[in-house]
């Protein structure tokens, strides 16, 4: 049995027509199901619905064979033990610095000011900035991040952006790109090497169909 872990929503959704490329098909809509280990067309693979950050940890400890991971989430993650053999191409983004239409992010950076920055990612954020010789002190969030500049509770922030549609509507702008995100397929060491021939199949599917 080949176990894919895969996240609700977009990745998800994008990672339909490769699996369909592969000859699988998911049987239920997770939307509509209660359950988290789905059944697929074909009786050797199943997939598991788990959280967008628990993929890479799944997949590395061996409770999934193979999985699709954000960069952005591999990066903060650590991509030890983690082979990953793919970028898919999906659930396209972009990593960035943000600050309010009124904050003179250049200036403060020109000063050598100490900017707060609120972020989910730390990781990421603590080497960009890092990198760029840049004082910050870094206040992690989880959720609702374009509130942290508009209250006050930082300068900036360092965010996933899509469309910026949701920055504009919070008089919010993007003043750095940090790098662009995509979804990488990621598969167990272990796993590879004891399932080596219908993995490799799946991957070879996947590569296929990932447009160039």
């Amino acid at each position: 049995m080949i176990t894919l872990a895969l996240s609700k929503g977009r990745i998800f959704d994008d990672s339909l027509p490769l699996l369909a490329a592969a000859g699988i098909e998911v049987l239920e809509d997770p939307e509509k199901s209660r359950k988290l280990i789905l059944a697929t067309s074909r009786p050797d693979v199943r997939v598991v619905l788990v959280r967008a950050t628990d993929v890479p940890t799944y997949v590395q400890y061996g409770g999934a064979d193979l999985g699709v991971a954000g960069k952005d989430v591999l990066l903060e993650h650590g991509e030890q033990g983690l082979y990953q053999p793919l970028d898919l191409k999906i659930a396209r983004c972009r990593m960035s610095v943000a600050v309010r239409e009124d904050f003179d992010y250049a200036a403060a950076v020109r000063q050598g000011s100490r900017i707060r920055v609120a972020t989910k990612y730390t990781e990421i954020a603590r080497q960009h900035f890092s990198d760029k010789g840049v004082h910050v002190d870094l206040i992690k969030l989880y959720g609702s991040m374009e509130l942290a500049p508009l209250t006050g509770l930082a300068d900036a922030i360092v965010d996933l952006v899509s469309t910026g549609s949701t920055l504009k509507a919070n008089h919010l702008v993007e003043v750095e790109h940090i790098m662009d995100i995509s979804s990488r397929l990621v598969v167990n060491q272990a796993a590879l090497k004891l399932q080596r021939e219908p993995i490799r199949a799946l991957i070879d599917a996947f590569a296929r169909a990932v447009t160039p």
